[in-house]
Formats: C-alpha cells, structure tokens, sequence
C-alpha cells in the first residue's frame, strides 16, 4: 500500500476518525454493534489524535453508527433490497451485517480512498455478506451515470445512507444530491442522512476542529435548520432521532456535544426517510 492511497488529508481523514470511534467501541463486552475491521483501517494509518470535541463526540458515532445500522434492518425488513453507501469512506456494513439474498449494495467514493480499503480488506481476506459493488466517482462529477453503469436499478427501493458528509458540502451542491437521488429513487426507497445547524457549528468547544478541519481541507460549508422540511421539499417524508433518546434506548449516556443541557439549541440531527408517493 502506498502513502497515496493512505487517507490522511481532508474529508478521507475524518473517516478514519470515525474508525477508530468503531475500533474502541467493537472492543467492549458491551459493544452496540461489531466492526471487527476498523482496528485494521487504524493501523493501516495510525492513530490520529483528535481535539477535544472528537472525544467528546465518540458516543455520538457509535450511536450514529447503530442507528443507521438499524434504519439498513428496518429497510431490508420492508422488502429493500438494494442500498447505496453515499461517501462511503471506511463503512464496512457489507462485511458486518446480515443482509437478505439477493441484496445488492454499492459504494460510491473517491478511488483513492476506496484503493485503500480495497487492500486493508484484501489482506484481512474480508468477504461481503452481500452483493457488494463499489463505485469510483467524486460527488462533484456525474456519479448518477457511474452507479447506473455499476448495475445500479433505478426501479426497484432503494435505502439510501449519507453518513457524515453533509456538512462538508455547500448547501446547493447537497440540493443537487438530493435532486439526483431522487431522479434515482423508485417508491418505496428509503433515506438517512447526518447534518448540522448553525448553533451547532457555533459551540466553543469545536474552535479547535473548525481550525483543524481548515488545516486539512475539510471545512464545514452548510447547515439545515429544519431537516424534514427540508426533505419534505425534495419528495421525502422525514423524522429525526434525538441523541437523547437513542442513549436511553441503549443504556448508554448522552454524547455531550448532542445534549440539551448542555448545548440547547445546538442540533447533529441524525434523519430518516420514506419517498413520498
């Protein structure tokens, strides 16, 4: 494996972040969820040391990682059975979960960082529990046409999962996305997707990630104040999950840089979808 494959810079970086959150988490006799591949990402790199905030934060990626663990089951439970893993970065869903046969799920990421999780998972002799496909495309091209190329069916359900990239884009390039993927969704497909709102961005205790996040290329350019409303415009009827209410769910306490008490207004909403008829 190279150093050019490695994703040590801008947005590829915070996925192997959120790796490590998934390698802390699978080592637990209490663990929500097992990712017996995120400890080999990290050591493929190295551990990144994180600000203040990331810590504070690790609760919320396993319990985001859960929940949209969960939202895959609940959708494949409805008769869906092709997904597509928007920015994929280090997801290991296809190895890790229990799929129905037949289910056909596709990777869309940069190639450079897919180069990279093509040889961790090559040398750990990792085998999808799924038809898996990945898609080499930069969101910013025409990816629609290289999924359909891939075998992707516009007229079957699809779930669909926008973990963790939202914020990095600019709100009308996320508009785009969300047109596009509704060109691409058949009824009964299925959304869930991570954003922010402004009070969010405005916490003190992120300071320190908005200069890192600078740094290496990966600024916050959006925020959504009203997620379903917002969806409710591209075709989508949406709910939102409170933090709050998944750490009671799972016995787990609330991630501070998501509690009421403490931040108020300040939102990661964590969203799910049903396409409107």
């Amino acid at each position: 494996m190279t150093t050019e494959t490695r994703p040590t810079s801008g947005v590829s970086r915070t996925a192997v972040i959120i790796a490590q959150a998934r390698a802390t988490e699978h080592a637990r006799e209490d663990r929500l969820f097992s990712d017996p591949y995120a400890q080999a990402f990290v050591d493929a790199v190295g551990w990144i040391q994180v600000a203040e905030a990331g810590r504070l934060n690790q609760g919320h990626f396993v319990l985001r990682t859960r929940f949209f663990d969960d939202y895959f089951r609940t959708a494949a439970a409805a008769g869906v059975r092709q997904a597509v893993l928007v920015a994929a970065g280090l997801d290991t869903r296809a190895f890790r979960l229990e799929w129905p046969s037949g289910f056909r799920l596709f990777e869309i990421d940069l190639p450079g960082l897919l180069a990279f999780k093509e040889a961790v998972l090559g040398v750990h002799r990792a085998r999808p529990a799924c038809d898996r496909t990945t898609v080499r495309a930069d969101l910013r091209d025409d990816w629609p046409s290289a999924l359909l190329s891939a075998g992707f069916d516009p007229e079957r359900p699809t779930a669909w999962l926008i973990e963790g990239l939202m914020m990095y884009l600019t709100h009308a390039e996320n508009d785009r996305l969300l047109h596009a993927i509704g060109t691409l969704s058949a009824p009964g497909s299925h959304l869930a997707l991570e954003h922010i709102n402004q009070a969010y961005t405005e916490l003190p205790e992120l300071r320190a990630v908005h200069s890192r996040l600078r740094r290496v290329g990966a600024d916050w350019r959006s925020t959504v104040e009203d997620p379903c409303g917002w969806l409710a415009g591209h075709g989508w009827t949406a709910t939102t999950t409170p933090q709050s209410t998944l750490a009671t769910t799972h016995n787990r306490p609330v991630p501070p840089l998501t509690d009421p008490t403490r931040v108020g207004p300040a939102r990661m909403w964590l969203t799910t979808a049903t396409r409107t008829p």
